[in-house]
């Protein structure tokens, strides 16, 4: 299995993070990639990855959430790590749109947002969206961008923590994202099942967003990356085929989006 989408670095993971890594590698975790909130994430980002080189991998980016009055100063400091760390990142992220907790940023967002998919396209690197509450921002944004500046270049990446419904799934796919499956599609109520049932497996990645959003029945459990293997069992009945097959197809689907061994 590779998680997709892990906040390593965060406080959460701080008292046993070198323990809880060596328990994903011994639980059948191939790779686990850790994304970037805000400048003040870039170091330990950083820092994790250096210390498992070929099994943790980064990525940088300007979360929505974090998106304040000071989001040009933060910007400044984290295109700068972007462009110094190249060569130590396999994509731009997390970045999009969050209107759920706060709109009040929601022009800045915008810019941010933008500035992002212009530099990753740049960079010619995947990008990871946050998109909560804002749908119809997020396709028309991605939208322009893979028919803009993405329209003769390769412009891929992931929708992170994808809990929409079929019409705005195939959108997604058409542009050639592809979707992250985590803990929520084993939620009592959750009605993602029913959305996955036309979209082909080819266009699935496992991810956690630990240590939030942990699988049943671990809910409200700090989550980790080997309880992914939950979700690969919820899709193994979805798609009416083994957890094996699952865990390897999302996982070949992962190494070909970010570009890892």
């Amino acid at each position: 299995m590779i998680d997709t989408h892990i906040h390593l670095d965060e406080e959460a993971y701080a008292p046993d993070r070198e323990e809880l890594i060596a328990r994903q590698r011994e639980s059948g975790v191939e790779a686990m990639i850790v994304p970037g909130v805000n400048a003040a994430s870039v170091p330990g980002i950083l820092d994790v990855c250096r210390k498992h080189p070929g099994y943790c991998y980064a990525a940088l980016g300007f979360h929505p959430q974090d998106v304040k009055e000071d989001w040009q100063e933060q910007w400044t400091v984290i295109e700068k790590a972007i462009h110094e760390h190249r060569n130590e990142i396999v994509a731009i992220g997390e970045i999009g749109f969050d209107y759920y907790w706060d709109t009040t940023f929601k022009d800045a967002q915008r810019e941010v947002f933008q500035h992002q998919l212009d530099l990753a396209a740049e960079l010619n690197l995947p990008v990871m969206i946050h998109s909560r509450e804002a749908t119809e921002d997020t396709l028309s944004m991605l939208r322009k961008w893979t028919n803009g500046k993405c329209q003769n270049g390769k412009c891929s990446g992931v929708i992170h923590c994808f809990n929409g419904s079929k019409e705005v799934a195939q959108q997604y796919l058409q542009m050639g994202f592809y979707l992250g499956i985590g803990g929520v599609l084993t939620f009592k109520n959750c009605k993602l099942s029913e959305t996955l049932e036309v979209i082909p497996l080819e266009h699935l990645v496992l991810e956690t967003d630990g240590p939030y959003l942990a699988p049943t029945p671990h809910r409200g459990e700090r989550n980790e990356s080997r309880l992914m293997i939950h979700v690969a069992d919820r899709l193994a009945q979805v798609y009416n085929c083994s957890v094996e097959h699952i865990i390897e197809v999302t996982s070949a689907n992962a190494r070909q989006l970010f570009g890892i061994k």
